[in-house]
This record gives C-alpha cells, structure tokens and sequence, in this order.
C-alpha cells in the first residue's frame, strides 16, 4: 500500500467491525482508512513523510457522532445571556437585572419552563426588571417557544393574535393583548426579523470556535437538523478544515409547495469538504412543555391535540414525493399521536422504505408503537442529555403535563433497543450542551422522569454514537466503524468508554481527535 499519511498506535481500538473488533493500531491515508492491525505492523506501512501519534494506552473508537445537532442556526439561538442555569422566577428576574444589552436589546436563551413555578409565560413577570421600554426576546431552552417584552413585540409589529401555516400561536390574553409569550417557529420569527445580528466575521469567529470546543469532546460529526447558514459553512469550509463533519437536513414546513419540494431535492448532495446537505427535516409535533407535542389524548391543560401540520395528509404527501425522489426524511415527533403517524405514512411507502427514514426525539410512546420501528426500519434518534429537563418526582413541567401513565413511557432507549431498533444518539444543541461524552454517559443513565428505566450498555451507547448514527444516515458503508476503506473519523478516550462507569465516561479525558484523516484535537 501506499504510505498512509497518519499512523495511530498504542492504543486499544475497538473497531465494531465484526471481522476484526480489536486492534493495536491504524493508518490513515487521504481522509480514509488505509490499514487495521496491529503495532508490529507499523513500521512496515510508515513512510519518510508520517505522522506517528503513539496514544499511550488510550482507547481508540470509530469516531463520535451527535445525531441531532444545530451548531449553525443553534449560533443565533444561543446569543445573549445563557439562563439555562435558572431555576425559579426569582432567579430570571435576577439574571434580567443584570444582563447586558445587545444595541439596546437583553437577549437569552436556554430559560427551563419550570423556572415560572407553574404560572403562565407572560411578560408582566419580567418587564419591572428591565424596564418597560427595553426591548426583551427571551428563547425558552426547548427551542420552540419564546417570551418577548412589549417592547419587542411593538418592534415587530405584534399588537394581537396572528393565523399561521403552520402550528404557531402568538399568546393573547382575554383582551387580546399579546402576552409575550411565542409558541413555536412562526410565532417566533415575527420576532427574529428585528433582533440584533452579529456581523459575519463574528458568526464565522464562533462556528469555527463552537466546532472546534465540538471537536475537544471527541465529536467528529453531526446530524444538522436544519440548513443553517450554508453560504458560511461553505465559506469556512474553503478557508479551513471544519473540525466537525456536518450533514445537513434543511426544513419542509407547512405550507410547501411542488416548487418548495423541487428545491429540497435539487440541493441534496450539495457540500464541501466536510459538509453535505444529505436529507430533509419535517416537524409533527412541537414540545410537552409548550402544549404543543401531538398526543393521542390532551394534556392536564387540555392541549396537545392538533399535528404540527394542520392537514397531516400534507405531510403524508411531501414525505412521499421526497421519498421517490430518493431523499431521506427526518421527522421531530415527541408526542405518541405524532409518532404513530409517522409511522403510518413509512408503512405506506412501501418495503423500499426500509433503513430511508428516521423519527426525532420520540419522548413519550405506548408499548404498541415500540416494534414498529425495527418492522418498519425506521430509526429512532433520541437525546438522552433532555432527560434532565424533567425530574423523578414528576413536579416538572413536562410530567405534569402528560401525566403518571404518559411520564411513564419516557425516553424508552432501552425498551427500543430490545425491540430490534436503530437508535441514534445526540444532544440537540443548543437545547442541551453539546458534550458527547454526556450524551454517551445519560444513555446509561437516563435522568428526571426517565431515571427509573434502565438505560442502554457501555456498548449500545457507544453504538448510537457511531454504527447506530451512520446506520441512520445511510452510512454504513463509510462511517461507524473502524476498517478499511472507511472514513478516518476517530476518538480517542483516556477511558474505556465502554466499560468505564458511567460517571467517569461524562468526565473521560479526550486525548485525540482526528476528523477526515486531520488531528482537530489533540490533548496537551
């Protein structure tokens, strides 16, 4: 063979390659796997020109994936100040005295719904803070609703209720007057048209910053759920090498029409180095926390109804022209009405639909549906870091809203598994931190409303980092393993990540990372 450009020994590799699922050392040759072996065999493949990393005793794996993952749209989410830490009204209003201004504006992200301590989302609770005539734009950390000032609202242009393609409401009280709060995207960019933007180099400064902090956790990929800023993305991409890989999916929204969906397949494969659109992402449902997860009976407050979609019949039919167009679908479905009907329209495709299709999050899903998905080859890609979100006594938002019987069908990783199905895992940045290692580490132990089901193994969550993601991509054959022929996409942990506990996998030393065959981390 010709002499591989990188060489990897020392380590314990874990290929998940049955042929060979141990190894003692790798080459790498133009971004792909060269040679598998073993480290009396490196000194054969090295070459004048080399690059010999000697791993000391790490352990080698294919490289991480995040399969659900917004880290260029996630870049305008997470702006302003970060509220994910607080925990009560107390603490928001404490966090607003304080923050600082954006051209005029206080702007943040990642606020819990069960900081309100139960009350409506409604304006009036933060306004004497910062002061009536301070534009305020406040993202709820599900990403898919917001609370927005009189201010902000007067900036847009927002003085009552508005009607929507899609599933979205502007929140009016009995008077008509806009509460502040947004429920769902359309709702939500009404107010996004005027927020303050950064200027691009400032964007580019903190993609490549974002991916690079992605890449120290062993991140080698992600699933983007969106298309992003794709004109930056490739401008990075020509300008350095993207420390992460990304594979976008860009949005089909209510409303779509034959010239909509002709654009969604006219950009598939469209990409640079490191970067391709490959799929397309649909909404079902919205969220539990906003009223808005499609459910088979209502919630405590009597929403959850109604599809994202109005007409899911519309839905039926653009998944099924994407679908003989040769596109994959994502589809976000939390509640169980809204995965059942994913489902439905899959079964209706046909047996060629097999291992094309995959559902979002999936947070709630009676016995029924679980076979399903391995029946029907449909991949369940799930965030196991949202578990937190809720709590084991069931006072959150979440529970309160489905229910005991509901909260008690939660984040059925294991349940899934067992029943033979592709589980990819992810974080969904910037609703949850983009670390891939708690990703791995909540998939063995699940939090919140989920803490009483078992989780996945030391290997099934290694898995749905890697054999499990690129299976629901539709890379298999190029991705999620170690061997040869397949992409140099590699993480390497001072621990097992397999074998180590759980606590200690959320905490591993990454020591090396090495994307398309380029060391993007490397630990001092």
């Amino acid at each position: 063979m010709l002499a591989p450009d990188l060489i990897l020994t020392g380590a314990e590799i874990r290929t998940l390659d049955p042929e060979r699922p141990y190894a003692g050392a790798v080459a790498v040759r133009d971004g792909v796997i060269s040679a598998v072996g073993d480290e009396v065999d490196v000194p054969a493949w090295r070459g004048p020109g080399t690059e010999v990393v000697a791993l000391e005793g790490a352990h080698l794996v294919p490289g991480l994936v995040d399969a659900h993952s917004h880290p260029v749209w996630g870049l305008d989410m997470a702006t302003g100040v970060d509220l994910s830490g607080v925990r009560d009204l107390a603490g928001l209003r404490a966090a607003l005295a304080g923050a600082e201004r954006i051209d005029g504006w206080v702007v943040g992200f990642g606020l819990d719904h069960n900081a309100f301590e139960g009350r409506p989302v409604d304006r009036a609770l933060v306004e004497d803070v910062t002061g009536a005539g301070t534009p305020v734009f406040l993202r709820l950390y599900d990403g898919h609703s917001a609370l927005a000032s009189g201010a902000a609202l007067a900036a847009a242009g927002v003085t009552g209720p508005r009607v929507f393609a899609q599933r979205s409401e502007v929140v009016c009280d009995a008077s008509g007057r806009p509460t502040g709060h947004l429920v769902e995207h359309a709702a939500m960019d009404l107010l996004t048209k005027v927020l303050p933007r950064p200027s691009y180099e400032a964007r580019r400064a903190r993609l490549v910053e974002l991916l690079t902090a992605m890449a120290a956790t062993g991140l080698t990929g992600a699933h983007v759920m969106d298309a992003g800023d794709m004109e930056l993305v490739g401008s990075v991409a020509r300008e350095t090498v993207l420390p992460v890989r990304l594979r976008f999916a860009p949005w089909c929204m209510p409303g779509a029409d034959a010239a909509a969906l002709a654009e969604l397949v006219r950009v598939q494969g469209r990409g640079g180095r490191h970067w391709r659109v490959g799929g397309v992402k649909f909404f079902m449902d919205g969220t539990v926390e906003g009223g808005t997860a499609w459910l088979e009976h209502a919630d405590c407050h009597g929403q959850g109804t109604e599809a994202f979609w109005p007409d899911p019949e519309a839905y039926a039919a653009a998944v099924r022209h994407l679908h003989a167009a040769g596109v994959r679908t994502a589809t976000h479905a939390i509640g169980d009405a809204a995965v059942r009907h994913v489902l439905d329209v899959v079964a209706g495709l046909g047996p060629d639909a097999r291992g094309r299709h995959r559902v979002e999050h999936i947070e709630t899903a009676p016995d029924a549906l679980l076979p399903r998905f391995a029946e029907l080859g449909v991949a369940a890609s799930m965030q196991p870091p949202h578990t937190a979100y809720t709590r084991a006594d069931g006072t959150d938002e979440w529970s309160r809203r489905l229910g005991t019987a509901r909260a008690g069908h939660a984040w059925r990783l294991r349940d899934l598994r067992d029943a033979g199905a592709t589980v990819a895992l992810g974080s969904d940045w910037p609703i949850a931190h983009y670390d891939v290692r708690a990703v791995l580490a909540t998939a063995r132990a699940p939090r919140g409303a989920a803490s009483a089901r078992a989780g996945l193994t030391g290997l099934e969550a290694l898995e749905g980092c890697t054999s499990h993601a690129a299976r629901a991509a539709g890379e298999s054959r190029e991705a999620g393993r170690i061997a040869v022929g397949y992409r140099a996409d590699l993480t390497a942990l001072a621990l097992d990540p397999v074998k180590a506990p759980a606590d200690e996998v959320a905490e591993a030393p990454v020591r090396l990372t090495v994307t398309g065959g380029q060391v993007v981390h490397r630990a001092d």
